[in-house]
Protein backbone atom coordinates (compact mmCIF):
# COMPACT_ATOMS: atom_id res chain seq x y z
CA UNK A 1 0.00 0.00 0.00
CA UNK A 2 1.25 3.44 -0.97
CA UNK A 3 1.94 5.89 1.99
CA UNK A 4 -0.94 7.88 2.66
CA UNK A 5 0.04 11.94 3.41
CA UNK A 6 -2.50 12.31 6.85
CA UNK A 7 -3.04 15.83 8.10
CA UNK A 8 -5.06 17.15 11.13
CA UNK A 9 -6.13 20.24 10.75
CA UNK A 10 -7.42 21.85 14.14
CA UNK A 11 -9.10 25.50 14.82
CA UNK A 12 -11.45 26.73 17.63
CA UNK A 13 -15.23 27.03 16.49
CA UNK A 14 -15.57 29.82 14.45
CA UNK A 15 -12.20 30.57 13.07
CA UNK A 16 -12.32 29.46 9.60
CA UNK A 17 -11.07 25.72 9.81
CA UNK A 18 -13.45 23.61 7.69
CA UNK A 19 -13.70 26.75 5.56
CA UNK A 20 -9.66 26.68 5.22
CA UNK A 21 -10.03 22.63 5.00
CA UNK A 22 -11.92 22.40 2.72
CA UNK A 23 -10.54 24.72 -0.10
CA UNK A 24 -7.06 23.02 0.66
CA UNK A 25 -8.89 19.80 0.09
CA UNK A 26 -10.71 21.24 -3.49
CA UNK A 27 -6.69 22.90 -4.70
CA UNK A 28 -5.03 19.33 -3.72
CA UNK A 29 -7.72 17.85 -5.98
CA UNK A 30 -7.62 20.54 -8.82
CA UNK A 31 -3.84 19.43 -8.89
CA UNK A 32 -4.47 16.12 -9.37
CA UNK A 33 -4.38 14.61 -6.17
CA UNK A 34 -6.84 11.72 -5.02
CA UNK A 35 -8.76 13.48 -1.72
CA UNK A 36 -10.53 12.42 1.47
CA UNK A 37 -11.63 14.94 3.55
CA UNK A 38 -13.20 13.71 7.87
CA UNK A 39 -15.04 15.66 9.45
CA UNK A 40 -14.55 15.28 12.65
CA UNK A 41 -16.63 18.39 14.25
CA UNK A 42 -20.15 17.16 15.95
CA UNK A 43 -21.70 19.80 14.09
CA UNK A 44 -21.10 17.97 10.74
CA UNK A 45 -20.67 20.33 8.74
CA UNK A 46 -17.03 20.43 7.55
CA UNK A 47 -17.77 19.06 4.20
CA UNK A 48 -20.46 21.34 3.43
CA UNK A 49 -18.74 22.88 0.61
CA UNK A 50 -17.58 20.37 -1.04
CA UNK A 51 -21.18 18.49 -1.57
CA UNK A 52 -22.91 21.64 -2.77
CA UNK A 53 -24.20 22.78 0.52
CA UNK A 54 -25.75 19.65 1.21
CA UNK A 55 -25.58 17.68 4.47
CA UNK A 56 -24.43 14.05 4.12
CA UNK A 57 -25.08 11.04 6.65
CA UNK A 58 -22.11 10.89 9.60
CA UNK A 59 -21.04 7.57 10.87
CA UNK A 60 -22.44 8.06 14.13
CA UNK A 61 -25.79 8.78 12.56
CA UNK A 62 -25.72 5.82 10.90
CA UNK A 63 -24.56 3.53 13.64
CA UNK A 64 -27.51 4.68 15.85
CA UNK A 65 -29.97 3.86 12.84
CA UNK A 66 -28.67 0.47 13.54
CA UNK A 67 -30.19 -0.89 9.90
CA UNK A 68 -27.56 -4.19 10.21
CA UNK A 69 -24.13 -3.50 9.62
CA UNK A 70 -22.66 -0.46 8.38
CA UNK A 71 -21.40 0.02 4.83
CA UNK A 72 -18.69 1.84 3.39
CA UNK A 73 -20.97 3.26 0.89
CA UNK A 74 -23.45 4.59 3.66
CA UNK A 75 -21.07 7.37 5.21
CA UNK A 76 -18.26 7.97 2.48
CA UNK A 77 -19.53 10.21 -0.41
CA UNK A 78 -18.11 12.36 -3.31
CA UNK A 79 -17.57 15.64 -3.24
CA UNK A 80 -16.45 18.43 -5.63
CA UNK A 81 -14.09 16.98 -8.41
CA UNK A 82 -14.21 12.75 -6.87
CA UNK A 83 -13.32 14.37 -2.66
CA UNK A 84 -13.88 11.27 -0.60
CA UNK A 85 -16.03 12.82 2.20
CA UNK A 86 -17.03 11.89 5.28
CA UNK A 87 -18.24 13.34 9.00
CA UNK A 88 -17.88 11.32 11.78
CA UNK A 89 -20.86 13.50 13.38
CA UNK A 90 -21.61 13.79 17.38
CA UNK A 91 -24.06 12.01 19.99
CA UNK A 92 -27.99 12.65 20.53
CA UNK A 93 -27.56 16.41 21.77
CA UNK A 94 -27.15 16.25 25.67
CA UNK A 95 -25.97 12.38 25.65
CA UNK A 96 -22.57 11.25 25.59
CA UNK A 97 -18.85 12.84 24.61
CA UNK A 98 -18.64 14.90 21.55
CA UNK A 99 -15.38 13.65 20.51
CA UNK A 100 -16.56 9.88 20.56
CA UNK A 101 -17.56 10.53 16.26
CA UNK A 102 -13.71 10.73 15.64
CA UNK A 103 -12.96 7.59 17.78
CA UNK A 104 -15.53 5.96 16.16
CA UNK A 105 -15.26 7.04 12.70
CA UNK A 106 -11.34 6.60 12.59
CA UNK A 107 -11.26 3.02 13.89
CA UNK A 108 -14.25 2.33 11.51
CA UNK A 109 -11.87 3.47 8.32
CA UNK A 110 -9.57 1.58 9.29
CA UNK A 111 -11.49 -1.57 9.69
CA UNK A 112 -13.11 -1.69 6.25
CA UNK A 113 -9.73 -0.74 5.21
CA UNK A 114 -11.47 1.92 3.39
CA UNK A 115 -7.85 3.60 2.98
CA UNK A 116 -7.04 0.51 0.66
CA UNK A 117 -10.07 0.59 -1.40
CA UNK A 118 -10.10 4.16 -2.14
CA UNK A 119 -6.68 4.60 -2.30
CA UNK A 120 -6.24 8.36 -1.06
CA UNK A 121 -3.17 10.41 -1.96
CA UNK A 122 -4.20 12.64 1.10
CA UNK A 123 -6.23 12.40 4.27
CA UNK A 124 -7.20 15.78 5.28
CA UNK A 125 -8.99 15.78 9.50
CA UNK A 126 -10.85 18.56 10.43
CA UNK A 127 -10.57 18.40 13.97
CA UNK A 128 -12.19 21.08 16.29
CA UNK A 129 -9.62 22.58 18.11
CA UNK A 130 -10.30 21.48 22.15
CA UNK A 131 -7.83 18.74 23.06
CA UNK A 132 -9.70 19.11 26.69
CA UNK A 133 -11.83 15.86 25.32
CA UNK A 134 -9.58 12.88 24.68
CA UNK A 135 -12.16 12.21 21.59
CA UNK A 136 -10.78 15.59 19.65
CA UNK A 137 -7.03 14.75 20.88
CA UNK A 138 -7.43 11.31 19.75
CA UNK A 139 -5.60 11.99 16.24
CA UNK A 140 -2.74 13.81 18.06
CA UNK A 141 -2.33 11.05 20.58
CA UNK A 142 -2.88 8.20 18.23
CA UNK A 143 -0.68 9.19 15.80
CA UNK A 144 -3.42 8.97 13.36
CA UNK A 145 -2.23 12.21 11.34
CA UNK A 146 1.64 12.67 10.05
CA UNK A 147 1.47 16.25 10.29
CA UNK A 148 -1.18 18.60 12.36
CA UNK A 149 -1.48 22.18 11.46
CA UNK A 150 -3.82 24.67 13.62
CA UNK A 151 -5.95 27.65 11.84
CA UNK A 152 -5.87 31.03 13.92
CA UNK A 153 -6.20 34.86 13.46
CA UNK A 154 -4.52 37.51 15.37
CA UNK A 155 -7.44 37.34 18.03
CA UNK A 156 -6.30 36.25 21.54
CA UNK A 157 -9.00 33.27 22.01
CA UNK A 158 -8.04 32.25 18.43
CA UNK A 159 -4.24 32.17 19.76
CA UNK A 160 -5.14 30.47 23.46
CA UNK A 161 -6.27 27.85 21.38
CA UNK A 162 -3.39 27.25 19.76
CA UNK A 163 -1.37 27.48 22.82
CA UNK A 164 -3.88 24.42 24.17
CA UNK A 165 -3.27 22.42 21.43
CA UNK A 166 0.54 23.10 21.31
CA UNK A 167 0.18 21.75 24.65
CA UNK A 168 -1.51 18.71 23.44
CA UNK A 169 1.47 17.73 21.37
CA UNK A 170 3.90 18.43 23.75
CA UNK A 171 2.17 15.90 26.26
CA UNK A 172 2.06 12.84 23.64
CA UNK A 173 4.74 13.61 21.44
CA UNK A 174 7.14 11.24 23.83
CA UNK A 175 4.21 8.40 23.18
CA UNK A 176 4.14 8.35 19.23
CA UNK A 177 1.65 11.20 19.19
CA UNK A 178 1.28 13.14 15.92
CA UNK A 179 3.83 16.05 15.71
CA UNK A 180 3.42 20.18 14.65
CA UNK A 181 3.63 21.65 11.38
CA UNK A 182 2.85 24.95 11.48
CA UNK A 183 -0.61 27.72 12.05
CA UNK A 184 -2.65 28.88 9.11
CA UNK A 185 -3.20 32.32 9.64
CA UNK A 186 -6.85 33.26 8.83
CA UNK A 187 -8.35 36.34 8.22
CA UNK A 188 -5.51 38.12 8.00
CA UNK A 189 -6.53 42.13 6.66
CA UNK A 190 -3.87 44.51 8.68
CA UNK A 191 0.33 44.29 8.67
CA UNK A 192 -0.42 44.37 12.85
CA UNK A 193 -2.01 41.01 12.83
CA UNK A 194 1.00 39.68 10.72
CA UNK A 195 2.85 41.17 13.33
CA UNK A 196 1.35 39.21 16.08
CA UNK A 197 1.46 36.00 15.13
CA UNK A 198 4.84 36.05 13.72
CA UNK A 199 5.53 37.04 17.51
CA UNK A 200 3.68 34.67 18.99
CA UNK A 201 5.34 31.61 16.69
CA UNK A 202 8.98 33.00 17.87
CA UNK A 203 7.42 32.56 21.71
CA UNK A 204 6.35 29.62 21.04
CA UNK A 205 9.25 27.93 18.64
CA UNK A 206 6.74 27.04 16.12
CA UNK A 207 5.94 28.51 12.40
CA UNK A 208 3.42 29.80 10.12
CA UNK A 209 2.54 27.52 7.16
CA UNK A 210 0.89 30.65 5.39
CA UNK A 211 -1.61 33.99 5.37
CA UNK A 212 -5.05 33.45 4.24
CA UNK A 213 -6.26 37.61 3.69
CA UNK A 214 -10.24 37.98 4.29
CA UNK A 215 -12.05 37.82 1.38
CA UNK A 216 -16.16 38.43 0.28
CA UNK A 217 -15.18 35.92 -2.55
CA UNK A 218 -14.84 32.99 0.41
CA UNK A 219 -18.52 34.40 1.59
CA UNK A 220 -20.21 33.97 -1.90
CA UNK A 221 -18.42 30.79 -2.70
CA UNK A 222 -19.67 29.59 0.73
CA UNK A 223 -23.17 31.18 -0.04
CA UNK A 224 -23.56 29.17 -2.94
CA UNK A 225 -22.25 25.91 -1.03
CA UNK A 226 -19.14 25.64 -2.79
CA UNK A 227 -15.34 26.15 -1.55
CA UNK A 228 -13.73 29.23 -3.25
CA UNK A 229 -11.68 27.17 -5.54
CA UNK A 230 -14.65 25.77 -7.35
CA UNK A 231 -16.96 28.91 -7.41
CA UNK A 232 -14.43 31.55 -8.19
CA UNK A 233 -11.33 29.27 -9.45
CA UNK A 234 -9.93 32.32 -11.73
CA UNK A 235 -9.48 34.90 -8.16
CA UNK A 236 -6.44 35.66 -6.20
CA UNK A 237 -8.25 33.87 -2.90
CA UNK A 238 -8.55 30.55 -4.99
CA UNK A 239 -4.52 31.23 -6.09
CA UNK A 240 -4.32 31.97 -1.79
CA UNK A 241 -5.68 28.38 -1.64
CA UNK A 242 -3.62 27.28 -4.48
CA UNK A 243 -0.13 28.05 -2.69
CA UNK A 244 -0.94 26.89 1.00
CA UNK A 245 -2.18 23.71 -0.11
CA UNK A 246 1.25 23.17 -1.88
CA UNK A 247 2.86 24.23 0.83
CA UNK A 248 0.94 22.17 3.08
CA UNK A 249 1.62 18.75 1.00
CA UNK A 250 5.24 19.71 0.42
CA UNK A 251 5.95 20.52 4.35
CA UNK A 252 8.30 18.00 6.08
CA UNK A 253 8.25 20.23 8.89
CA UNK A 254 7.34 18.34 12.00
CA UNK A 255 8.24 19.33 15.57
CA UNK A 256 7.61 19.84 19.09
CA UNK A 257 6.42 23.57 19.85
CA UNK A 258 6.68 25.00 22.96
CA UNK A 259 3.23 26.46 24.56
CA UNK A 260 3.31 29.54 26.71
CA UNK A 261 2.52 29.11 30.57
CA UNK A 262 -0.57 30.62 31.33
CA UNK A 263 0.99 33.68 33.16
CA UNK A 264 3.45 33.97 30.39
CA UNK A 265 0.45 33.83 27.82
CA UNK A 266 -1.39 36.48 29.35
CA UNK A 267 1.38 38.81 29.79
CA UNK A 268 2.46 38.51 26.22
CA UNK A 269 -1.10 39.20 25.00
CA UNK A 270 -1.10 42.60 27.26
CA UNK A 271 1.85 43.79 25.96
CA UNK A 272 0.72 43.32 22.41
CA UNK A 273 -2.70 45.52 23.64
CA UNK A 274 -0.70 48.35 24.79
CA UNK A 275 1.55 48.10 21.54
CA UNK A 276 -1.79 48.42 19.48
CA UNK A 277 -3.05 51.01 21.60
CA UNK A 278 0.19 53.14 20.98
CA UNK A 279 0.19 52.42 17.17
CA UNK A 280 -3.58 53.22 17.37
CA UNK A 281 -3.04 57.06 18.84
CA UNK A 282 -0.02 57.79 16.71
CA UNK A 283 -2.05 56.87 13.53
CA UNK A 284 -5.16 59.23 14.92
CA UNK A 285 -2.44 61.79 15.83
CA UNK A 286 -1.50 61.50 11.89
CA UNK A 287 -4.86 62.59 11.12
CA UNK A 288 -5.33 65.69 13.50
CA UNK A 289 -5.16 69.07 11.66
Amino acid sequence: MKKIKEIAIYGKGGIGKSTTTSNISAALSDAGYNVMQVGCDPKSDSTHTLTGGKSIPTVLESLRKGRGALKVENVIFEGFNGIHCVEAGGPEPGVGCAGRGIITAVEFLKQQNVYEEYAPDVVLYDVLGDVVCGGFAMPIREGVADQVYTVSSADFMAIYAANNLFKGIKKYSTGGGALFSGIIANSITFSAQKDILRDFVDQTDSTIAGFVPRSLTVTQAELAGKTTIEADPESSQADVYRELAKNIYNNKNEYVPSPLESDELKDWAESWSDKLLDLKRQEEGDFKI
